[in-house]
């Protein structure tokens, strides 16, 4: 089930989504020519989407560097964006950037700088390519980092709530939940994952106004409940 060919969505942009990944990532996966190294809390994105990698200064990884042809490394940075809470198929987004490592430079001591290549988005709905000028134009969404925060405390502490938006779907999610779950939640809306006895789908309800952090989120999700049914945009993906 999907809306309809001409009904045009809120959403982020894959680029935005990708600068969403990357604000909440704590860690990725690097490989370079014969290398593979798990990185966690040893990256950060700065302005214009700048990646900087800081290794252990044991690392084999700047032995790799210095030994690299003109010295850059091509790279391979994975990012997994799995969802906080305890759902089926958690994996929502794989985040995959190629480029070349270098030196950052003399004042950022042992950091190594991501020179981009592509970038390239895949979630359950296909792959996209993000490109270069976008990516660093692109911000973050404003609730990615506080995200997991609001989506465990939504599951854990208001489960009445999630079934009550639930209910908003009405006929247009298919007969059968046994179980709903927050999937995902952004400045245009929150997702939900409705799970059957086979299979899911996603239903994802539009806030009447867009948040710009997580009190008005909140505050939008307490509108969606009170605003009457009729004038409610929710969307189901469709089921799998």
């Amino acid at each position: 089930m999907s809306a309809a060919p001409d009904t045009v969505l809120p959403e982020q942009t894959a680029a935005e989504l990708v600068r969403s990944v990357l604000a909440r990532a704590v860690s990725l996966s690097l490989t370079t020519d014969g290398q593979e190294y798990d990185l966690i809390g040893m990256h950060a994105v700065g302005r214009k989407g700048r990646i900087t990698l800081r290794p252990p200064a044991d690392s084999p990884l700047a032995a790799q560097i210095a030994t690299a042809p003109r010295g850059s490394l091509a790279a391979l940075l994975e990012f997994t964006d799995i969802a906080p809470t305890a759902l089926r198929d958690r994996v929502r987004a794989r985040v995959t950037i190629s480029g070349w490592l270098t030196p950052a430079g003399p004042q950022e001591d042992d950091a190594l700088r991501l020179d981009l290549a592509r970038v390239t988005l895949r979630t359950p709905a296909g792959t996209r390519e993000a490109g270069l000028d976008e990516f660093a134009l692109a911000e973050p969404d404003p609730l990615a980092v506080e995200e997991a925060a609001m989506l465990t405390h939504l599951a854990d502490a208001h489960g009445d709530m999630v079934a009550d938006l639930v209910v908003l779907a009405g006929s247009r999610l298919p007969h059968g939940v046994v179980r709903a779950m927050p999937l995902a939640v952004d400045r245009h809306g929150i997702t939900l994952r409705c799970e059957y006895r086979e299979g899911h789908c996603d239903l994802r309800l539009l806030f009447p106004v867009t948040a710009r952090d997580a009190a008005e989120a909140g505050e939008q999700v307490r509108r969606l409940l009170t605003t009457p049914r009729c004038a409610h945009q929710g969307h189901p993906s469709a089921r799998s």
